[in-house]
This record gives structure tokens, C-alpha cells and sequence, in this order.
């Protein structure tokens, strides 16, 4: 025998390595597809509206010289009015049986209003606008969430929302560095940077239609009304409190429309003022998914407890000063808390609601939310514009308290793991 073949045999009896995967790795790899491209769906329609919406709150208070309050109105109202319209786009969902083309319209309607921010010279266009971008939004919301639930793995429920929350903020910080490019590029041209912001909408709207196939239903399946006495009483005393330590939280948690300005407050310059997005957004991408993964496995409630944690030690450092590392730091902790909570309240909010009702159960979830959100918004610009902006973020610390008290108030875990059980 060679000394060539000698080596050979005694290669060949040498063990077979063992591959090291990581158990992160395993868990991604176990997501089914669908998830994937829902998370790539939120992930472009997110760079299109953050190229936008990092850019709206100064360029409606400088270009279009609109009041402090008026701002925390409409971004208030446009809010509310996406997590309302969640209320019955979520019911129509579980009584029609299908989840996408309710998302397809959604996702449609919030491309189709990009070109009108790209033609706003007036509030009453930009509201318009808003709006109209919202109630896709708010379309989208609950069949988007529903059909997350639909498609995961109970055992993987948590980290597939993280994954799609991970991706979707990947697309929240990806816009605002587009759009501090181009408008360098183009010396502040607002209207430019909303006309470009148009491309991704619409490549979404194509992903979601020939990317997400959603599951069969099961044939003879009788239909309801999904929002009638016997279907609400059905939703048990677990999933009430989840909606309303949600709304709560809400209340504590204003738009993102005042960190910009406070950003720019401080002296941040027009172009730059989309790298506060980005910089909350890298925070919130970097840590979605492993709050979400760990969200499997410990307290929920524990974890909504630190998230607050979070969110007053951010408002502190805002309102305490506008300056360097004190609003980059409250920056990234907003960041952090969202990363924490986001994917977490979706979560518990199916897992403690029947599978049947989950559109529904998302509706009311972000029916009380989208409430909360027209309240805070309006009342941080509010105290913006009549007493300085540190007390908005006072303002916040106040609300978390508040839902952090209630949150040590909350229903034994025995009461969770008996829903999960039924």
C-alpha cells in the first residue's frame, strides 16, 4: 500500500467532526419561512416610513411652522387612529378565516399615501397623509400579529415575534441613515427624501403578495360574530389585565416625534436629526430578539417590570438635559425598554387568548392602546409648548410609576398558566 493511501484509510477512520451550532442558531433555523417574510414585509415598509417619519416632526415645526401642540395631536390622532382601526380589522379576520388579504390592504394603503407627504404644503395634507398611512397601518396590525401566531410553533411564539420585531426595527434604523444621506446629498430637500421613500413601500407590498402563504383553515369551521357577548366572554381575566397594563404602558410611552425635537433642541441639525431613529432603532433591532427568545422561558411580568425600569430611567435623563451624552444615553434606554416590552405584550397577548379570537384579542388590545396614545401625545405636546420639555418627559415617569404599581398588583402566575392550559 502507498504511503498516499495509508494516509487515506487512516483519515477515513478518523470521527466525523461535530458540528457546533449554537442553540440561537438551531432556534432560527426552526422559524418557519413564513415568519421570515413577514419580517422582511415590516422590514421594508419601516425603512420607507422612517426615511418619513424621522424627518416629519422638524419639518413640519421649521418648513411648515406648525405648533408643538398641534404636532403631539396629529402624531396622537394618527396613532390612535392605526391601533383602532386594529380593533376591527382583527374581528373581520377571524370571522372571514383569513389573515393576508386584509394585510395586503393594509401594507397597500400605506404605500399609496407616501407620495402625498412628498406633495404636503399644508397641515391639513400632511394629516391627511398621515392618517391615511396610519389606518393601513392599522389594517395590517392584527392579521399581520394573528397570522404570526397562526404560523409559529407555540414553543417558538416569542422568539418568532422578537425575529419579526428584530427585523422590522433593522428597517426602523436602516430609513433615518437613508435619510440623513440623501439629505445631505441634496442640501435638507425634505420632499426629495419623501419621494425615494415610496421605492421600498411598494417592493413590500409585492414580498407580502407572493411571499406569505398563509395556513389552510380547517374545512366546516362554523363563523361568528367574533365581537359578540359569547366571543368576549370567552377573552378571560388573564388577557383583560394584559390590555390594560398595555394601555397603561402606553400612556408612559408618547410618540418618538419628541425625541426627535428634543434632539434637535439640543442643537441637532436638520440633516442628523433622523440619527436619533437610528440610534434607538439599532438598540431595539440588536435586542428584540433575544428579549423575545427569553421571553420562552422567564416571568413575563418580570420582564415588563424591568422594561419600566427602563423607560423611567430614559425619561430621566431626557428631561434632566438635551445635551450630549445625557439625550443619546435616554436615546438608547428607550430603545432598550422597547426592545423588552414590544414583542413581549404581542406575546402575552397570545398566549392568553383563544386561537380563534386572536385577531379580535389584538384588536381590543390595540384599541385601548391606540386610546392611550392619542391622550399621551397630545398631553406631552402639550406640556411641551406651556411649560418646557423637560416636564413631558417628567410626565413619562409619572405614567411608568404608575404602571409599574399596577404591574406589582398583577394576577398570580397561576392564573396565566391555567389559560395557557385551556
Amino acid at each position: 500500500m502507498s504511503l498516499l493511501s495509508a494516509v487515506r484509510v487512516q483519515q477515513s477512520s478518523w470521527p466525523e467532526p461535530l458540528p457546533i451550532v449554537s442553540e440561537r442558531t438551531q432556534t432560527l433555523r426552526r422559524i418557519p419561512p413564513g415568519i421570515w417574510a413577514l419580517g422582511f414585509v415590516s422590514m421594508l415598509m419601516d425603512i420607507s416610513s422612517e426615511m418619513i417619519h424621522s424627518l416629519l416632526p422638524v419639518f413640519m415645526a421649521t418648513t411648515l411652522g406648525i405648533s408643538m401642540f398641534v404636532i403631539g395631536l396629529i402624531e396622537g390622532v394618527a396613532e390612535a387612529t392605526a391601533l383602532i382601526v386594529k380593533v376591527f380589522s382583527g374581528a373581520l379576520s377571524d370571522y372571514w378565516g383569513k389573515r393576508k388579504p386584509l394585510a395586503v390592504l393594509g401594507y397597500g394603503l400605506g404605500a399609496f399615501s407616501k407620495p402625498l407627504f412628498a406633495l404636503a404644503t399644508t397641515f391639513g395634507l400632511v394629516l391627511t397623509a398621515r392618517l391615511m398611512d396610519r389606518v393601513g397601518k392599522g389594517i395590517r396590525g392584527a392579521p399581520r400579529d394573528a397570522l404570526v401566531a397562526d404560523i409559529a410553533p407555540p414553543e417558538l411564539r416569542g422568539a418568532a415575534f422578537g425575529l419579526r420585531q428584530s427585523l422590522d426595527t433593522v428597517g426602523a434604523f436602516v430609513g433615518p441613515l437613508l435619510a440623513i444621506g440623501l439629505m445631505l446629498l441634496w442640501a435638507n430637500d425634505f420632499r426629495a427624501v419623501f419621494w425615494v421613500a415610496t421605492v421600498p413601500a411598494f417592493l413590500c407590498v409585492a414580498l407580502l403578495i407572493f411571499g406569505v402563504h398563509e395556513p389552510e383553515r380547517p374545512h366546516g369551521a362554523v363563523r361568528s360574530n367574533p365581537i359578540n357577548r359569547a366571543n368576549l366572554a370567552r377573552l378571560s381575566s388573564a388577557y383583560w389585565w394584559v390590555v390594560g397594563i398595555g394601555a397603561v404602558f402606553t400612556l408612559a410611552r408618547f410618540s418618538e416625534a419628541f425625541l426627535v425635537l428634543r434632539a434637535h433642541q439640543g442643537g441637532l441639525g436638520l440633516a442628523w436629526t433622523p440619527l436619533v431613529l437610528v440610534a434607538m432603532n439599532l438598540v431595539y433591532a440588536a435586542f428584540a430578539y433575544p428579549f423575545g427568545k427569553l421571553a420562552d422561558r422567564v416571568s413575563h411580568t418580570t420582564l415588563l417590570a424591568w422594561g419600566l425600569v427602563l423607560l423611567i430611567a430614559a425619561d430621566a435623563l431626557l428631561a434632566y438635559s438635551n445635551q450630549g451624552g445625557w439625550v443619546w444615553g435616554g436615546i438608547a434606554l428607550w430603545g432598550l425598554h422597547m426592545a423588552m416590552t414590544q414583542g413581549l405584550l404581542a406575546t402575552m397577548v397570545a398566549d392568553t387568548a383563544p386561537q380563534d379570537l386572536r385577531g379580535t384579542a389584538y384588536g381590543f388590545f390595540n384599541l385601548m392602546s391606540g386610546l392611550a396614545m392619542l391622550v399621551a401625545s397630545a398631553l406631552a405636546g402639550l406640556l411641551w409648548d406651556q411649560w418646557g420639555a423637560s416636564f413631558t418627559f417628567v410626565a413619562g415617569i409619572v405614567f411608568s410609576v404608575v404602571a409599574l404599581v399596577l404591574l406589582c398588583l398583577r394576577p398570580s402566575e397561576r392564573i396565566f398558566n391555567d389559560t395557557l392550559r385551556k
